[in-house]
């Protein structure tokens, strides 16, 4: 599972537009958002509850956004002091609002020692309470720089990579982002990224609209599926050019093949060859048991799953989703080993060869 297109991290919903949840969930439509990240949990307490009435106001936002389509995906900034009381939490929160997503963020606090058991009794709980549902780890753009965070405990259970990719006090956008995702893409479990951008001020330095327009540039020209920005309130009152260049920038791109048609003819051929000519060189490739990055990794995938694990498989397509670089593909398949009832794949794809593949199916 990925997002798609442009979005913007929302911390405290009373400063936002006013609180008015129909205002912001217009500008969200105005902007041409396809997601809205909004502040569900502190620790092992509900977030954005009004103190003097006890109103939550996430649900009248969520309700609001929905109807218009855009998703909506909680973020929940985790200590690491109570890991079963925060995933208690976000799970109850998840579950109460019908979330699209959840986000976790993690920063200081979880590198502290022995934040690694942590951090798995937290993904463990989370996992048994949300076992299919789309969950990003938020936290440091570098993990180089931090590696006393316990990056394989979260990322391992985790589907998407969602760093903060804040170049404050600088003016390298595409720069810090092409660092970040080469250093995310050589950890031991390698997501899709999702980067969030800098669209607030520190002190006298603030980004320039070019700036954020060479990071949206440099996030389709690294086939990533989305990106987002923090943070709404302080964007609207401060820095209201930013948001205009947000506001304006077309993530659409026409670029595309039928890929779904495509990939389930090569499926039909048997042959680990032709499979890989759809793929670019430095493709990534995930599943349930592990992650691929390159031809030679993705060509012995394919000759196990034709001798070993769909020996002789009759391949079908039953759906194909998405437009531009992205697409959702889902299918059937049987074979003298088992049959597959639903298969689904997540692809990107970058002039017409596929540059990341997330694929899940069950032989039965």
């Amino acid at each position: 599972m990925t997002l798609e297109g442009k979005g913007f991290f929302l911390w405290k919903i009373k400063y936002c537009e006013g609180g008015d949840v129909e205002a912001i969930a217009e500008r969200a439509v105005e902007a041409g958002f396809t997601h809205v990240l909004v502040k569900i949990a502190n620790g092992t307490g509900s977030y954005n509850i009004n103190p003097k009435t006890g109103e939550d106001l996430v649900g009248p936002l969520v309700k609001a956004l929905r109807e218009r389509d855009i998703a909506v995906w909680g973020w929940h900034y985790v200590y690491g002091y109570d890991p079963i009381g925060e995933a208690d939490k976000a799970i109850q929160r998840v579950r109460e609002h019908s979330l699209d997503g959840y986000v976790i963020d993690a920063e200081a606090e979880y590198k502290e020692a022995g934040r690694d058991r942590a951090a798995k009794q937290f993904m463990t709980r989370l996992r048994t309470g949300l076992p299919s549902f789309p969950v990003a780890l938020s936290s440091y753009r570098f993990p180089s720089y931090h590696p006393q965070l316990p990056w394989n405990e979260f990322l391992a259970k985790c589907d998407l990579a969602m760093p903060q990719v804040y170049w404050e006090q600088s003016h390298n956008p595409a720069q810090q982002l092409t660092s970040c995702v080469n250093e995310y893409q050589t950890m031991p479990y390698i997501r899709p990224v999702v980067p969030t951008g800098s669209a607030y001020r520190r002190g006298s330095w603030a980004p320039t609209p070019e700036e954020m327009n060479e990071f949206m540039d440099t996030a389709l020209d690294l086939n990533l599926s989305a990106v987002n920005f923090w943070e709404w309130s302080h964007t609207r009152r401060y820095l209201l050019e930013l948001w205009h260049t947000v506001r304006d920038y077309d993530w659409e791109s026409d670029e595309g093949v039928d890929i779904g048609n495509e990939y389930i003819e090569a499926l039909n051929s048997h042959d680990p060859d032709r499979m890989v000519e759809l793929y670019a060189e430095n493709a990534v490739h995930v599943n349930a048991r592990h992650t691929i990055q390159g031809i030679e990794g993705i060509r012995e995938w394919y000759s196990e799953l034709f001798t070993k694990l769909l020996p002789n498989g009759v391949y079908s397509l039953t759906n194909t989703l998405g437009t531009g670089r992205f697409r959702h593909i889902t299918w059937i398949a049987g074979s003298s080993a088992g049959h597959v009832d639903f298969g689904s794949d997540t692809i990107s794809f970058s002039g017409g060869k596929i540059s990341y593949h997330y694929t899940f199916f069950i032989v039965t």
